[in-house]
């Protein structure tokens, strides 16, 4: 009988979840919901030494906030229970005396400073099948001895014992086989009596197993301890029930080579982390993808489209899409370009398909940060109508429509000089009047009036219209001419010429 999907998302909280964990998630989302099947959220804080406060709860925030909904985990509750690994104590224990008892693991008393002059002593050292013969451990002393030791409460570890020159299969559905010789691998430390924990490599493969997981799906900097897991289920004798292993390539730097970091957000201006992230140790602030104006779906879709592609062409893909279309065949071997800029590309192309009333709710508190306050909805939906189209982020709004909202107090110096010809003053004088004179002041029945005026009177188009644009906007830019003077009415456009007549100097 097949078995239902179960996925899992176990990240550590020591500090913000990086973009890439963002992705490795959305991936196990992704190929949950496409086999109808469960994705949990599991929190691995064995590493005590690194817990930091409030980073669950950031975890927590950041998926809600992307849409991603776990099945399982410490908020939702599950079957499988507990889910944070710390509460898990009592379960890991009896696997670990499983594995001693069974000749598996050993006891290794060895202080790291004892570790430290051995890798001194002895160039490339590992605690192998070489070395563990001369170190102070289970497998050199004896019983009664160890015992002696752990009644005396000497802290130790528990180490998996590997045995030399034999093959490890790892069945990947990314890479395909991969085999590796048990030689190269060290005698991984499972267990540390020093906080009653087991370390990564246990613990997982416990909760993997109790948890029935069927497809561990992790980065690529993980793919070196897929045979260490392997003998795990082996020693384990859960070999028939060993989870399918997918291992994704790495998010590279956006320009040379190597794993994307924090640097790189930080040296090129981009954000690294999915919410922004308040050190409580050190009191410094990294951005985040929300705060810097990035939509939820405009993130998904872009990390989607890092390291897979849908099979052709689109590059638009909703959450529900992107699950009917996902499978580890698109999956790419090498690492994906973190190219940031596409990031943005993406943002932008989300924010057009957004409707204009839902846009300008997104920019009323940043009206309102600027002292402005908003009451006429469907005015505001006009002008964000007319700006969008320039935008990448909801923040960009006010750059490109500010001056529907202030009247301009400097004119562009670059524009002053191209465009405040000899004797415009003369002629905005005589743009007034025509102004006054229309009373159907909307778009089209003004740009009839305004122009055919300029046509009749021989007068450069260019040169008339660009400098009634500077007097009303202040600069050379923004939309139609006519959309702009339609918003802000006969009154205050007018009112503005007079003062652009008034302020704007000829350049000397």
């Amino acid at each position: 009988m097949e078995r239902k999907v179960r996925v899992r998302f176990a990240p550590s909280p020591t500090g913000p979840l990086h973009i890439g964990g963002v992705r490795t998630a959305l991936f196990n989302y992704l190929f949950a919901r496409r086999h109808g099947g469960d994705i949990i959220l599991r929190i691995e804080d064995t590493d005590s030494n690194r817990f930091v406060p409030g980073a669950e709860d950031y975890i927590n925030e950041a998926f809600a906030w992307l849409g991603i909904k776990f099945d399982e985990g410490v908020r939702e509750g599950g079957n499988y229970g507990p889910y944070r690994q710390s509460e898990r104590r009592d379960i890991y224990r009896q696997y670990v005396k499983q594995l001693l008892d069974n000749g598996k693991a050993y006891i290794a008393f060895d202080t790291p400073e004892e570790l430290e002059a051995k890798r001194a002593e002895i160039a490339n050292f590992q605690y192998d099948a070489k070395t563990r013969g001369m170190m102070r451990n289970s497998l050199t002393m004896s019983a009664d001895e160890v015992k002696q030791r752990i009644d005396n409460g000497e802290k130790y570890v528990v180490r998996f014992l590997i045995e030399p020159n034999h093959d490890v299969t790892v069945n990947d559905l990314v890479r395909g086989k991969v085999v590796i010789n048990s030689s190269i691998l060290d005698d991984k430390v499972l267990y540390k009596s020093a906080d009653d924990l087991p370390t990564y490599h246990l613990a997982n493969i416990v909760d993997d197993h109790l948890m029935e997981v069927t497809h561990v799906i992790r980065g690529e900097e993980w793919l070196p301890s897929a045979p260490l897991h392997v003998l795990l289920y082996e020693a384990f004798g859960w070999a028939d029930t060993m989870p399918e292993f997918v291992h994704l390539p790495l998010l590279l730097k956006p320009d040379g080579k190597g794993k994307l970091s924090k640097r790189d957000g930080d040296r090129l201006g981009f954000p690294v982390f999915p919410l922004e992230w308040h050190d409580p140790k050190s009191g410094d602030v990294a951005s985040g993808y929300r705060e810097s104006g990035y939509l939820p779906q405009a993130v998904i879709n872009f990390l989607a489209l890092l390291g897979w592609n849908p099979g052709n062409d689109q590059e638009i893909l909703s959450m529900d899409e992107l699950i009917s279309l996902f499978s580890f065949e698109h999956c790419s071997k090498s690492g994906a370009k973190f190219d940031f800029e596409k990031g943005k590309w993406f943002n932008h192309k989300y924010l057009q398909e957004m409707s204009d009333e839902a846009l300008a709710q997104l920019y009323l508190p940043i009206l309102e940060e600027k002292g402005i306050k908003c009451d006429d909805m469907a005015k505001l939906s006009r002008i964000v109508s007319l700006v969008k189209g320039r935008i990448n982020f909801v923040k960009d709004l006010w750059e490109q429509s500010k001056f529907f909202f202030e009247a301009p107090t400097t004119y562009a110096e670059k524009d002053v000089r191209k465009r405040w010809k000899d004797g415009m003053p003369e002629l905005m004088e005589a743009l007034i009047g025509v102004l006054e004179g229309i009373e159907d002041f909307t778009s089209v029945p003004s740009e009839e009036i305004v122009l055919n005026w300029i046509t009749t009177n021989g007068y450069h188009m260019g040169n008339v219209m660009n400098a009634f644009r500077l007097t009303v906007v202040g600069e050379c830019k923004g939309p139609h001419m006519f959309d702009i003077t339609e918003i802000l009415g006969k009154e205050e456009t007018i009112r503005r010429i007079r003062t652009g007549i008034a302020n704007i100097k000829l350049p000397e």
